[in-house]
């Protein structure tokens, strides 16, 4: 049996800080494998609607929109460009960023899962300052102590993060899901990867304290400013500002390095998008691949791995 896990999909999809957050002092700071991202690709769209790059060989183009790594749900967008686009396409490559847990199978995984929804209110751990801070929060999203019962900072706040996300109507899933639509109905192949993240319940576990608050201290600064930055970035993302929609994009990279075996899973995935685009451009024609911004545009990420294997990339104000 599979079964989703909402807290590791929260976590890899809504550990973010808004704009002017910041950790409290004296905690470590999170390493964020994409912090730096590759200014010449951070272009704005000339096209209608949102940004998108090219990839090309000899006789095949893979259309590459760059989408929010968290938006509103059923968010609006030009889609004139991606219907123009979708006639035609050999196929659809969706975001790989799909995670499960595989519980019928790992008596581990289950026992894991087990222990971080065990402890106890999480605040009765926090200096009270902070506890004030998200008794406020965890009231105004409808919940009593209890359903915070941990003892791990990381689940807590990732817990938090699913709260927060499901009462502003925010996701990771849109507009994938709607593309996803979109292409079945007009008979056109989806790509799509998901990923066993069982061993990674434990990884959550053994995340050193000090590491998981600052991913909670971030939740909580992001649930408290409410989710307007994430709506902003989404109308910036629909208006083909690439800039604008970063702003909301310091999503999942830096929780999840905090993650025993988080960075070799963000490696992964990148490594996996940028193969899958590789193997899009073995047929002649075009093809459409939707990848998370920062991932598209980070150093090392999904774009530079393409150019330095000898395809074309072309930013949005080249693409045609």
């Amino acid at each position: 049996m599979k079964t989703r896990i909402p807290c590791l999909i929260a976590v890899l999809a809504l550990a973010a800080a808004p704009a002017g957050a910041q950790p409290q002092p004296g905690t470590p700071a999170i390493d964020d494998p994409d912090a730096t991202l590759v200014q010449e690709l951070v272009v704005r769209g000339r096209l209608p609607g949102p940004a998108w790059w090219q990839v090309s060989d000899a006789d095949t183009t893979v259309y590459v929109l760059g989408v929010p790594s968290l938006a509103p749900k059923r968010m609006q967008w030009n889609r004139r460009v991606f219907e123009r686009r979708l006639e035609g396409a050999n196929e659809v490559i969706l975001p790989f960023v799909n995670v499960k847990v595989k519980l019928g199978g790992s008596i581990g995984s289950m026992w894991n899962l087990m222990r971080l929804k065990s402890g106890g209110p999480f605040e009765d751990r926090l200096d009270p300052a902070t506890r004030a801070r998200f008794v406020a929060v965890r009231e105004k999203l409808g919940h009593d102590a209890g359903h915070y019962g941990t003892k791990n900072p990381l689940a807590a706040g990732v817990q938090l993060a699913i709260d927060y996300r499901d009462a502003s109507e925010l996701t990771n899933m849109d507009p994938a899901k709607l593309v996803r639509y979109l292409a079945q109905q007009k008979g056109v192949k989806v790509v799509t990867k998901s990923y066993d993240l069982g061993r990674q319940l434990s990884g959550i576990i053994r995340t050193p304290a000090a590491s998981g608050r600052v991913c909670f201290d971030e939740v909580l600064a992001q649930a408290e400013a409410g989710p307007e930055v994430t709506r902003a970035a989404a109308r910036a993302w629909a208006d083909g500002d690439v800039e604008g929609a970063l702003a909301n994009e310091r999503t999942y990279e830096r929780c999840l390095a905090a993650i025993s075996g988080g960075r070799t899973y963000d490696e992964k995935t990148k490594a996996d998008e940028a193969a899958a685009i590789a193997q899009a451009l073995k047929t002649p024609g075009h093809a459409i691949a939707l990848v998370p911004l920062r991932p598209l545009l980070a150093q090392n990420g999904v774009l530079e791995r393409l150019r330095a294997q000898g395809f074309d990339v072309k930013t949005p104000d080249e693409a045609e």
